[in-house]
Parts: structure tokens; C-alpha cells; sequence
């Protein structure tokens, strides 16, 4: 790699705690391990191992399932469901409400999985047991608000009952990904089943322990025990396989594959939501508090080493505040501690896999190459773990490098400087993507009049993506190439039902009488709209 730029400040490792070394403090039991790989549906014979991003040391050895489980998966998951969908919607909410007390309960373990599996730090795998007790919570308290059914009027006032219901899909599969293993696992899967639905989920390959152990506490706290069937292996065989036979597909990933996803999802009218990729912009506007921005800016890039889909990949700065902005980034970065720790301290955790390192590393290296320079990190650490890359601030980015348009996926973002506000927002919203936004002002009521500017489904005023994520009423989803539907809110439970519409007629068909004449109808007709119209009927 060219040589770095002399204000460049070396990231610390933290320093070792004898009581979190990740090789001795927390092991997996393998007794434990049986436990939760029984959940799965696997009969293939064949097992992949599966690693940890903060050693490279094995995890655990993981049954692959093949097509005949996903096929035996689906068959009793639609047993399950029809007695499912039978049940009060007071008894399942009462369920989703004891599921938010058991992952609390139970979130040391949760995070501990979490970490073990994704290499994150310590506090991004608690964001994780936050959102998963979020999600329950809400659509245990709104259960019935959503799915209670609504009367709406009739062709005939008083003549005509009309009324919607939701009725569920059936079996929705879900396919998850590696950078959010609990959450990503199980929140999408929580409205599902809470809209009398039964799921079948293939967790991602790197990742399956942390979505087990929470689809473990739905039967801990009284769920059908196979209303939730977990199968595992590559995803272009049983990914596929669930695809073919879900009434509903639900996917996070990238867009490459979201894209195919679709594609057989339609190839059957089935309908699919797909959370995929973005290239994020943060705007820090001439009026931004500069210390709350350069905070809200760590968070929002280097969360999960910046593997999140929501994630801050670019960051425009004005004029204005460009210099004392980037000063105080710098050296906030600089001082960001990384360790494969299992427990609290570090600030950053590892990048998940060696083809993510490469990502990273090629990504880097290119910009640096055609003349961008790196204000601070900029090199992979072997030293604290197999994967750690420092987190990493890249100045001087421009279309012909890979990571101008490119997902990076990593803990690495551009800054660029601006001049107007209405260029600022021009250039947040090139690309093909659309997922996330943030900016930062003083003035938040201007803040959220220029969010409307922006293509993308979620955007932040003054914090990263933790403001819209956490707020599971509002939906969450992607405009353009970063997806279609939305998690979260009624959106994130009404897309797992079909609505239903029922009308029932009193006392006069919907049609003329047989002692009346057609042209007498007609007229008849005609007078009576006109008078509903002056009446303000709808």
C-alpha cells in the first residue's frame, strides 16, 4: 500500500484481560452445542465447521440439512400453522411479551453467541438483545391494533356491512444474514408468527448458534415447538429450496442476491421484502454541533465494524466545519480500541471472514492507489486477530475508485467536503442505493424538512441509524436498489397477511328489483350518489 498521510494516528490494541481471553474464558460446551444444533432439521449427514473471527479457532461442527429437509420442514410447519392461526391474538401477544423477558433473561448468552459467531464488540452484540426485546414488545402491546380487523362502509349505508380481515400467509420462509445473526434472525421471524404464520429460516452458514439460541426461547416461553423450523446449509440449495416453497419470502443480503431472490420469488407470485445493500451518506451542515456529529459519526460507521447494511460509508462535511470536523474524527478514530474480547472494553470488534478482509483490503488499497489518502487506520491488524482491520478514513475518493459507488461493507468511509446544502443533497443521493441517511444540525426542524430530499427509506436527524432502527413503530426498509418492503410498524406485520375483504348485503340486492326497470334504476341510482356526495358519504 502507498504511504499513508503524515497526520495518520495508529489504532490501539486494547491490552489484554486475563479474565476475557477469547481462547479461555468462553468456550463453547459441546453438550450445549448438541442442544441447539438438535433444533435443526438436518439429515444430510454431512457437517460444515464453523469458525471465530476473533482466533480463526473452530466454533462448531453444524449438521447441513439438504432439499428433503427443507421439503419435511415445510410440510410440518403447515400442520403446525393452521392449528397456529386458530389461536387468540391475546395469547400470542401474551407469548411476545414473556419472549421480551426471556431474551433479557437470557442476554448474556445471547451476546456471548453473538460475539463468538460475528467477532463483534461487546456493545454491538447488546444492540442486538435490544432490538430482538424491542420487536417483541411492540408487536405484543399493538398485536391486536393491527390484525383485530376493521369495519369499513358499505356500497349502502346501513345496508351494506363491509369489513376487512388479515389472514395470514401460511409458511413464511426467511433467510438471515451473518452481520446481525440474533436480530436479523428472529425480528423479522416475530411479526411473521405473531401474524399466525409458521416460518421456516435458514440462518446464515457463518452464524447459526445465535439464531438457534433465540429461536430456543420461543419454545421456552410456550410457542408450538415446530412452528419455527430452522434448516442449514449453502443458500444456493436450501435457500433455494425455501424459496420454492414459501408462501412468503423474507430476505437480508446483498443486492446482487436479492435481485435472483425476487426473480424465482415472482417466478411463482409470491411475494418477497428485501433489506439489501446501501452506500450511506451523512451530511454535518455548517450549523452541526461538531462534537455530537463526530460521535454520531462513530457510531454510524464503525458499528459492527461497519457490516451493517445501514452503515455510514460517506460523509459529506461543510465548508464551514470541514477542518475542525475532521480533526476531531481523526483523532477520535485514532483512539478507538480493538481486542477479540468477549466482554466490554473494546470500541471496535473484527471483520467477520478472510473474504471480507479481502473486501476491505482491496477496497483500500485501490483508493490508495489512484491517489486517495488515508487520514487515519488504513491497515489490517493480524496482530490482535486473523480479520481486524483498523477503522479507517479515506480522503480525496473519486468515481474511478472502487469504493466511491462500491458497498465496502467494512469499517472504512470517504469524506468529502460541500459548499450549499442543495449539492450536499445531490450528491448523498447518487448511486443505486437507497437505504439509510443521516444528517446533523442544530436545527432539527430544518434537519427533517431536508430528510424529505433524500431517497432513502430511513433517514437519521443528528444520530447514525440507531434512531430509525430503534424505532420499531416506524418502517424500515430500502428505495431504489437497496430493496422493497419494510420491517418494522403495521408494514413489518400486515406484509406477512392477505387482506380479506367481507360484505354482507340487508334487505336489498345490489341490483335493480325485478318490478323496477333498468332506465328507472339507472336514474334512480344517479340521484341517490348525488345526494350521498352532498351528505359527504365516501
Amino acid at each position: 500500500m502507498a504511504a499513508h498521510d503524515p497526520r495518520r494516528s495508529d489504532v490501539s490494541a486494547l491490552p489484554a484481560d486475563p479474565e476475557h481471553d477469547p481462547t479461555a474464558a468462553f468456550a463453547l460446551d459441546p453438550a450445549r452445542v448438541r442442544t441447539l444444533t438438535a433444533r435443526l432439521r438436518a439429515t444430510s449427514g454431512r457437517s460444515v465447521t464453523t469458525e471465530a473471527p476473533f482466533t480463526g479457532q473452530p466454533v462448531a461442527s453444524i449438521p447441513l440439512s439438504d432439499v428433503a429437509d427443507v421439503e419435511a420442514g415445510f410440510e410440518e410447519a403447515r400442520t403446525v400453522q393452521r392449528s397456529w392461526a386458530r389461536t387468540e391474538l391475546d395469547h400470542r401477544a401474551s407469548l411476545l411479551l414473556d419472549l421480551h423477558d426471556a431474551v433479557l433473561d437470557h442476554a448474556d448468552e445471547l451476546m456471548d453467541l453473538v460475539q463468538w459467531e460475528a467477532g463483534k464488540a461487546r456493545a454491538h452484540a447488546f444492540d442486538e438483545v435490544l432490538h430482538v426485546a424491542l420487536t417483541a414488545r411492540y408487536y405484543g402491546r399493538t398485536l391486536r391494533k393491527h390484525l383485530g380487523g376493521k369495519r369499513v362502509a358499505g356500497v349502502y349505508p346501513m345496508l351494506t356491512h363491509a369489513r376487512i380481515n388479515r389472514v395470514p400467509k401460511g409458511v413464511v420462509g426467511i433467510i438471515s444474514p451473518w452481520n446481525y445473526p440474533l436480530t436479523l434472525a428472529v425480528s423479522d421471524g416475530i411479526p411473521a408468527i405473531a401474524a399466525g404464520n409458521a416460518v421456516v429460516h435458514k440462518p446464515d452458514s457463518q452464524t447459526p448458534l445465535s439464531a438457534l439460541a433465540a429461536v430456543e426461547l420461543l419454545d421456552e416461553v410456550g410457542f408450538p415447538s415446530q412452528l419455527w423450523q430452522v434448516v442449514y446449509g449453502a443458500g444456493s440449495v436450501i435457500g433455494s429450496a425455501i424459496i420454492d416453497r414459501a408462501d412468503y419470502v423474507c430476505f437480508t443480503g446483498s443486492t446482487a442476491t436479492g435481485k435472483r431472490v425476487a426473480a424465482q420469488a415472482a417466478d411463482r407470485l409470491v411475494s418477497a421484502s428485501l433489506e439489501l445493500g446501501g452506500k450511506n451518506p451523512m451530511l454535518v451542515l455548517a450549523d452541526a454541533d461538531v462534537d455530537r456529529a463526530v460521535e454520531g459519526a462513530i457510531r454510524g460507521c464503525f458499528s459492527s465494524a461497519g457490516q451493517l447494511c445501514v452503515s455510514v460509508e460517506r460523509l459529506f462535511v461543510a465548508d464551514a466545519v470541514y477542518d475542525r470536523f475532521v480533526a476531531k474524527l481523526v483523532e477520535r478514530v485514532s483512539r478507538m480500541r480493538l481486542a477479540p474480547t468477549i466482554g466490554y472494553g473494546a470500541d471496535m470488534g473484527s471483520l467477520v471472514s478472510q473474504a471480507q478482509l479481502d473486501t476491505v483490503v482491496r477496497h483500500v488499497d485501490d483508493a490508495v492507489a489512484r491517489g486517495a489518502r488515508v487520514l487515519t487506520g488504513g491497515r489490517a491488524r493480524p496482530d490482535i486477530g486473523p480479520y481486524f482491520y483498523e477503522p479507517t478514513l479515506l480522503e480525496g475518493v473519486d468515481p474511478t475508485m472502487t469504493c466511491f459507488a462500491e458497498e465496502t461493507f467494512g469499517p472504512v468511509v470517504s469524506l468529502y467536503r460541500f459548499g450549499g446544502e442543495a449539492e450536499a443533497i445531490e450528491r448523498a443521493n447518487d448511486g443505486e442505493y437507497g437505504l439509510n441517511a443521516s444528517i446533523f444540525t442544530r436545527d432539527a426542524k430544518r434537519g427533517r424538512a431536508l430528510a424529505g430530499r433524500i431517497k432513502a427509506g430511513t433517514v437519521n436527524v443528528n444520530e447514525g441509524f440507531a434512531a430509525t432502527f430503534g424505532s420499531v413503530e416506524a418502517p424500515m426498509g430500502g428505495m431504489r436498489e437497496s430493496g422493497v418492503g419494510r420491517r418494522h410498524g403495521a408494514e413489518g406485520i400486515l406484509r406477512y397477511t392477505e387482506t380479506q375483504s367481507v360484505a354482507s348485503q340487508s334487505l336489498v340486492p345490489l341490483a335493480a328489483p325485478r318490478f323496477v326497470g333498468d332506465a328507472t334504476y339507472e336514474k334512480t341510482m344517479i340521484a341517490a350518489l348525488r345526494v350521498l356526495k352532498k351528505l359527504g358519504r365516501r
